[in-house]
């Protein structure tokens, strides 16, 4: 059974860094490229970054860019997002999850397999 499962949340201050995870299970990572997004509070879901399966590119939501890293090690089959210099914005359920492509346009729409996410409390 193909699964996506999320690690590493957790609660951090603010200006804070963690790191989350998405462990692949049940398929090959390498075919697939990998989304992470986020809900906070009352809102809804966004994409914040996504990696393409083989040619090293990356796309990130403004309000990431030079804070955040996206990762992924096919040997391990997980995908990484380095979260740096946090704020209280950033709080959230961060999810991941999987397409052929990275089409940043119709990111959650071409997702076909979604994690069931981890929290993030960035917080005094």
């Amino acid at each position: 059974q193909s699964q996506l499962v999320e690690s590493g949340g957790g609660l951090v201050q603010p200006g804070g860094s963690l790191s989350v995870s998405c462990a692949a299970s049940g398929f090959t990572l390498d075919d697939y490229a990998i989304g992470w997004f986020r809900q906070a509070p009352g809102k809804e879901r966004e994409g914040v970054s996504c990696i393409t399966k083989n040619d090293g590119k990356f796309y990130y939501v403004d309000s990431a860019k030079g804070r955040f890293t996206i990762s992924r090690d096919n040997a391990k089959s997980t995908v990484y997002l380095q979260m740096n210099n946090l704020n209280p914005a950033d709080t959230g359920v961060y999810s991941c999850a999987r397409a052929r492509q990275c089409r940043w346009n119709q990111l959650q729409s071409s997702m076909d397999l979604w994690g069931k996410g981890t929290l993030v409390n960035v917080s005094s």
